[in-house]
């Protein structure tokens, strides 16, 4: 029985007898905890942050100035101490005032002592069941970055929690909220190619963007759980979503053959080495990364790698790299379409093509996406000018090249929709349930740990089998395959 009563924005008001019963279960530590539902005196609801690199940016900048009438973020939370301070000191240029800075050690601690309501976790993808759990048990609602966490088993561990919490998770898949997204999304639901067969989806890294997920933590699956888990994440849920359904069985292949020792020598280099920031062979790599000659980059990591040794320039043909580059997926749906997805991680080019494949037709999707480097101040997965086209095919007939809906910033235009959503205080009914919690946040790291199963073991995968009981995400109705289907007769 869920501990709180919400409104339609998510915000929550202690039920006391439930509340007093989850306290009393999640331990003697959390005696301050009804603290945690007070409002700041001016009725702003109250956040903290927890992991303050450069995802964290979009979520204290909504906060600290675009909300700041409806939101107060009050704590930070870090493993490293100059990031944390520079999260800090942000605040200045957003004319709010700077949070108390906290270490993990001492994050409910932070919870209790700012009253804190909402917990927004941008931590590394493998901690993030650590903070969504830990916050949840402290009494607060959680807004995580996608991916939601990064294994079947820490998904299992995060439904749980839910349940026995009674506690909120929101899960921020942008993608679901850009114009032209949510544009096929009700071409899909008003039935303009009747029922839906299958799905052709492949989606392109460039060598900027691309390469950037193996200089960093990234490129180790136990941190970050593989391109299948940090990036697909993306991916698959756009394509549950869009098909309003849930995914059943997974058949995978992946490799990695293009960030390799092997391909360092082919590209002239004599060996691959540590970092960029003091490799001997700098003015002959393509593929080096000065952080020192990007303010953003610089102060986020170079000047804060002496508290941590964490290098964000890692060379990207270092044989510590265990993730995959070259991907390949099938997936089988509970409605059953069936889907064949590609994730190519060094291209030319960045962005997708997706074709949808129904009993009346066909609707072809194609994005490209502008070039960027995580964190480097550029605007990350924006859309190129003239980037973005759709296209309806009847089944027989001519083909309609449809005007795309656009939208500016980040994400295709997702991202301000997508924080309006979280941060205004009354967010209008949504007809295509954008909204995605815990259960759509399983739904597509699942996916992903299924194919990183069969990367492993050359089996197909049931995702029952893979996380027993897992909780799946409802979405809006889509055309039932029970309805008649009129077309013109074919041609003589």
């Amino acid at each position: 029985m869920s501990t709180v009563a919400s409104n339609s924005c998510g915000e929550s008001r202690p039920n006391r007898r439930a509340f007093v019963k989850s306290a009393a279960v999640a331990g003697a530590g959390l005696a301050l905890a009804p603290h945690v539902f007070a409002q700041a005196g001016d009725g702003r609801r109250r956040y903290a942050l927890v992991g303050t690199g450069s995802r964290s940016n979009m979520y204290q900048r909504a906060i600290q100035e675009d909300y700041r009438d409806h939101a107060a973020l009050v704590g930070l939370c870090d493993i490293n101490p100059g990031r944390l301070e520079l999260a800090r000191s942000k605040s200045a240029g957003y004319g709010a005032k700077a949070p108390t800075g906290y270490a993990p050690a001492d994050f409910e601690r932070m919870i209790r002592e700012n009253r804190v309501q909402f917990v927004i976790v941008t931590t590394m993808d493998a901690t993030h069941d650590e903070y969504i759990i830990r916050a949840m048990e402290a009494g607060c609602d959680v807004i995580t970055e996608k991916p939601m966490t990064t294994t079947a088993a820490k998904v299992q561990r995060i439904q749980e929690a839910v349940e026995r919490t009674g506690r909120k998770v929101r899960v921020c898949f942008n993608y679901r909220y850009s114009p032209s997204r949510t544009q096929v999304k009700e071409m899909l639901m008003a039935g303009e190619i009747g029922d839906l067969l299958s799905v052709d989806f492949n989606w392109l890294l460039n060598t900027h963007h691309g390469a950037d997920y193996f200089r960093r933590w990234h490129g180790e699956k136990k941190n970050s759980g593989g391109l299948m888990v940090h990036k697909a994440t993306h991916h698959f849920d756009l394509v549950n979503w869009w098909l309003g359904a849930n995914p059943v069985e997974v058949t995978a292949m992946g490799k990695r053959e293009f960030y390799t020792p092997a391909m360092a020598k082919r590209l002239g280099l004599e060996s691959h080495h540590e970092r960029c920031h003091t490799c001997p062979e700098a003015s002959k790599c393509t593929f080096h990364m000065d952080l020192a000659a990007n303010a953003n980059l610089k102060s986020l990591y170079l000047d804060q790698e002496h508290h941590d040794g964490y290098f964000r320039d890692q060379c990207v043909f270092n044989p510590r790299i265990d993730i995959e580059d070259t991907m390949n997926v099938i997936v089988r749906y509970d409605n059953q379409v069936t889907l064949s997805y590609s994730l190519n991680a060094f291209n030319s080019w960045e962005g997708y093509h997706i074709a949808f494949n129904g009993t009346k037709g066909r609707i072809e999707h194609k994005i490209v996406e502008t070039v960027y480097v995580n964190g480097d101040g550029g605007v990350q997965g924006g859309v190129a000018q003239g980037g973005t086209t759709t296209r309806l095919i009847p089944l027989r007939g001519a083909a309609t090249d449809l005007t795309p809906r656009t939208g500016k910033g980040g994400h295709g235009g997702g991202d301000r929709v997508m924080l309006d959503e979280l941060f205004l205080p009354s967010a209008p009914t949504d007809p295509l349930m954008r909204a995605s919690d815990e259960r759509g946040g399983a739904a597509s790291v699942l996916v992903g740990a299924a194919a990183n199963t069969c990367f492993a073991t050359g089996q197909s995968v049931n995702l029952d089998e893979l996380a027993p009981g897992w909780r799946k995400p409802s979405y809006a109705p889509m055309p039932g395959r029970d309805y008649p289907l009129t077309m013109p007769p074919a041609k003589a």
